[in-house]
């Protein structure tokens, strides 16, 4: 009745919970554990890092544009400062829009939950829920009361994010590493996605080393692992090897992996004391880790050892994925393999289909090679052999091809373009040494060239081409921190070079060279720190213009 509703107070209106932490967005932040280029909200810059910035290329940093009110990031340069530093403000953004929404209560709006799957367990259940004609997914209870909302919950992640520890059920997962000296310290958390690899020394003695913890096997193992932070779910690390080293450093692989081997004293030496770790962390897409292995060196020492040298190691692979050696991270190492691949049928879908292998010693994965020289230069034998393009290197490469009356121009010209580019060519290649399979955007297109003999024949002619060579040239650029940059690559170019075919008379031969060869370009803009780089004019003098004078 109207009377109640006059009598009922009125309830306060109060803006919404916020459910993202806008102070923790950035969506210019590319590089993982590195400062991108005037990205003033990226968490990895430095004070030193804003002194050199121009301009910051994302001023303002929302949350859902459609609410009707929210916090606000806003981000800008102190050019009178010296040095420049970086402003950062957290205001109230009110939206001007009358559609707008004014609290976030359907939970289940904010996150997607897979579909249950029908099983014969499962299948009457779900028929009765969905298998009318109108059904209801509304949840329980539409809290709109705001104020029993907790922050801190809402911006709770139930995942595992990059370079988060990886937790454990008493703490985390321990990756010893030397700290101040050489010596272990056993407070280094392996992160997540984070592949490390440390080495460090430990006070040993034989008389206490079936006491010490850290030189047993059950110290790694003991603790499970939780698949994600703050959960009840846990994951057994397994023993996947045992290696045996012996006082002279000769390794034997245990075929029983199962038994555990703890320290003890024999015949004044202790053995099975751990000299190296290395775990391998199996993850889904959804930032859950669903399986955990080790692997683990053993060995012995006598009474004259005093210390011992461990080594440890950390590596990720994502299921159903086949593990990839990275050439970089982020940017290309000078010297490693330069990372190709395909995009498959039907792109892009699905995007997860993209083949990303490393160059290896032969074409077998579909790599970015070059023909690989032989030591009797003959092309026809040569064929198959490929020789990996690895990163900073000019390379060349070539071989002699005998022609012969006999031979006919089309098959000749397929097989040698079969051996300059191998059974198949790349369409991609990874812009950055660690670039993954489904970040589509990270892959750069080879663009194919053909260049040809200038020569003019008459109309009833079609003279024939066959390839002698294959020009490929590699641009990359200096990406990031000016203190630290990082190779990227930002266009190949493949050149195929033909040269006429002349039918040879009965009895004659003639031999061609045949050769490959790879260069790379830096095309990265010069700078100063502080300065900003002169413009490039393109133009064209005047071919006199510089007139007596070369």
């Amino acid at each position: 009745p109207p009377e109640t509703r006059a009598a009922a107070p009125a309830r306060p209106r109060r803006g919404p919970a916020p459910v993202t932490d806008v102070a923790k967005l950035c969506v210019c932040d590319l590089l993982v554990a590195q400062c991108d280029v005037n990205c003033c909200c990226d968490p990895d810059c430095s004070a030193a890092d804003f002194s050199l910035f121009t301009t910051c290329s994302v001023p303002i940093v929302t949350g859902d544009s459609r609410l009707c009110s929210q916090k606000a990031a806003t981000y800008s340069l102190d050019v009178k400062a010296n040095p420049p530093k970086r402003i950062s403000k957290l205001i109230d953004h009110v939206n001007p829009s009358v559609f707008c929404i004014h609290s976030t209560n359907y939970k289940q709006a904010l996150s997607f939950s897979p579909p249950e799957m029908p099983t014969a367990q499962n299948f009457d259940r779900l028929l009765k829920q969905y298998g009318s004609a109108t059904f209801s997914v509304a949840p329980d209870s539409w809290n709109v009361n705001t104020d029993a909302q907790n922050p801190s919950d809402a911006n709770e992640t139930y995942r595992y994010e990059y370079g988060v520890p990886i937790q454990t059920v008493d703490a985390f997962l321990r990756l010893p590493s030397p700290v101040v000296s050489s010596w272990c310290s056993d407070t280094n958390p392996a992160g997540f996605l984070v592949n490390q690899a440390t080495k460090c020394t430990r006070s040993v003695s034989v008389e206490k080393c079936d006491n010490i913890q850290a030189v047993s096997m059950l110290f790694y193992i003991n603790s499970s692992i939780l698949a994600v932070p703050k959960s009840s779910q846990m994951v057994n690390i397994t023993v996947q090897s045992i290696v045996v080293q012996s006082l002279n450093g000769t390794r034997t692989l245990l075929n029983d992996s199962e038994v555990l081997r703890l320290p003890m004293i024999l015949d004044e030496l202790c053995i099975n004391i751990v000299l190296g770790v290395s775990y391998h962390i199996t993850y889904t897409d959804g930032g859950e880790i669903i399986e955990a292995a080790a692997s683990f060196v053993l060995g012995a020492i006598n009474q004259a050892a005093l210390s011992i040298e461990q080594s440890f190691e950390i590596s990720f692979t994502q299921v159903n994925t086949k593990p990839v050696p990275l050439s970089g991270n982020p940017g290309y190492v000078v010297g490693l393999p330069i990372r190709a691949g395909f995009r498959p049928r039907g792109y892009p879908f699905p995007v997860e289909c993209l083949l990303a292998a490393l160059v290896l010693n032969t074409n077998k994965y579909n790599q970015l090679t070059i023909l690989q020289s032989t030591s009797n230069q003959d092309c026809l034998a040569a064929q198959g052999a490929r020789t990996p393009i690895l990163f900073g290197y000019n390379m060349i490469s070539g071989c002699k091809l005998r022609i012969t009356a006999a031979m006919k121009c089309q098959p000749l010209a397929e097989n040698l373009l079969d051996l300059l580019k191998g059974q198949s060519f790349p369409e991609y290649v990874a812009s950055f040494g660690n670039s993954q399979a489904q970040d589509v955007l990270d892959w750069v297109p080879i663009t194919h060239l053909h260049a040809s003999e200038q020569k003019i024949y008459p109309a009833f002619q079609t003279p024939c081409q066959i390839p002698v060579s294959l020009e490929i040239e590699v641009k990359w650029t200096k990406y990031g921190s000016l203190v630290n940059p990082q190779a990227r690559i930002v266009n190949v170019t493949a050149t195929v070079t033909t040269t006429t075919w002349k039918q040879l008379p009965s009895g004659r031969e003639r031999t061609i060279p045949v050769t490959s060869s790879v260069v790379f370009t830096d095309v990265s803009s010069p700078a100063e720190p502080g300065y900003k780089a002169w413009p490039t004019i393109n133009v064209k003098l005047p071919f006199d213009f510089f007139f007596p004078f070369v």
